[in-house]
């Protein structure tokens, strides 16, 4: 086995040790209210972090692209309450108009 196989079996058996680890919380802690607001709010920065990233850096640069024209369309359809599959759409035809239109690259 070559050295990175260690690296990537020794990441898949903290990841397991970590989640086993979840069985042995008491149900009273995660029951508990400042839990549930912990896990709630931690949720939802970890997916806006993760869109932030994903919309304005490409590999190790920023970049202004059609990703962010994407973003703002699907941010306003967020905001008239749109369901989640037209939020997509909204995000992919924006993109593909701001590319076709040469706005984007």
């Amino acid at each position: 086995m070559s050295e990175l196989s260690w690296w990537v079996l020794a990441a898949c058996l903290s990841a397991y040790a970590i989640k086993l680890c979840g069985y042995f919380v008491p149900r009273k802690v995660l029951d508990s209210p400042i839990m549930s607001h912990v896990a709630s709010t931690l949720t939802v920065a970890l997916l806006a972090s993760l869109v932030t990233v994903n919309a304005f850096t490409s590999g190790q640069e920023l970049v202004i692209d059609a990703r962010i024209g994407a973003l703002g369309a699907a941010i306003i359809a967020l905001v008239f309450k749109a369901p989640y599959l037209v939020v997509v759409l909204v995000g992919a035809l924006a993109a593909i108009l701001l590319r076709a239109t040469g706005l984007a690259a």
